[in-house]
């Protein structure tokens, strides 16, 4: 799914164009562009539309980009369409006024790459399939992807880039998954992504509201951004695995209130999670995120 910056790159600031189709794209890359082209996709009923984004924009900082009304999908659709840049991460923002065709909306995050013919090719070798074959769009070309266990991404390519600051702090893709498919992801997202493994232990159930019940969490790293593979027999309260992305803060409880004024509804009170100290939250629209800090000594 074409996110809005890129579909709106006629009417804001770009930089210098991508290396069009690079053929061989540095090693250390691999593909990627930067965690700063790195969106979570948040489809909002359109009502919703604009109070979602004054309260995202709101609650982490940073503003929207200029959006609009755009058909972003290979088959006949419409969609209000809007970037928000924080500094904790950046959010692509959808409210279809038109039925939205299969299967999108079903991708949780998009990846600009250097490359796309190629990035294409190393998720096929590394045991992604394609959901949506590659399919032209004004300014680039698009297609989806799912991984082993299930998760579906969406890679882009553009003739010309954005220029858009890095995050302050770098968002976490958060993947919930069993164990029968967890360790063919993390071999097939490290095998594409040249990911770093960062950490893999074990977590006491109080982290997703289960106490006494253990799951496995796997953090990896890469030029995609943070992933966190979160291992669990799949029985989950809600609302974990209703979030698709982890925001660090510097300060939890400030951007807790904040957020509240914004008029964003707390769902899990700050706890202590491990390493990090975490809440989390539901957007108006219906976006549940999770939010954290680094757990104070």
């Amino acid at each position: 799914m074409k996110r809005i910056s890129f579909l709106l790159a006629a009417t804001i600031a770009i930089a210098s164009p991508v290396a069009a189709q690079q053929s061989t794209p540095p090693a250390h890359a691999h593909f990627a562009v930067g965690p700063q082209y790195d969106t979570t996709h948040v489809y909002v009923p359109v009502a919703d539309f604009d109070q979602f984004v004054s309260s995202f924009a709101a609650t982490f900082g940073g503003k929207p980009n200029p959006g609009g009304t755009f058909q972003v999908t290979p088959t006949p659709s419409k969609t209000r369409s809007q970037l928000v840049i924080t500094p904790a991460g950046t959010v692509s923002v959808f409210g279809f006024v038109t039925p939205i065709p299969a299967p999108f909306g079903e991708e949780r995050v998009g990846y600009l790459v250097n490359d796309m013919d190629g990035a294409v090719a190393a998720a096929r070798a590394a045991g992604a399939e394609r959901v949506v074959e590659t399919f032209p769009d004004p300014i680039g070309r698009d297609t989806l992807v799912r991984w082993p266990g299930g998760s579906v991404m969406q890679l882009y390519w553009h003739t010309k880039a954005p220029s858009y600051p890095a995050p302050q702090t770098i968002p976490e893709n958060r993947i919930y998954m069993t164990g029968d498919s967890a360790d063919r992801f993390v071999a097939a997202w490290r095998r594409f992504a040249n990911a770093r493994l960062i950490s893999d232990k074990q977590m006491p159930g109080d982290a997703l509201g289960q106490p006494g019940k253990a799951w496995r969490e796997i953090r990896l790293e890469s030029g995609y951004g943070k992933t966190t593979v979160l291992v669990t027999d799949g029985a989950l309260v809600w609302p974990y695995g209703r979030e698709k992305t982890g925001y660090a803060v510097p300060d939890l409880d400030a951007t807790l209130e904040k957020a509240k004024t914004a008029g964003v509804t707390l769902l899990v009170a700050p706890h202590v999670a491990g390493e990090r100290r975490s809440a989390m939250v539901e957007f108006p629209g219906g976006y549940i995120a999770e939010i954290h800090e680094s757990a104070k000594g």
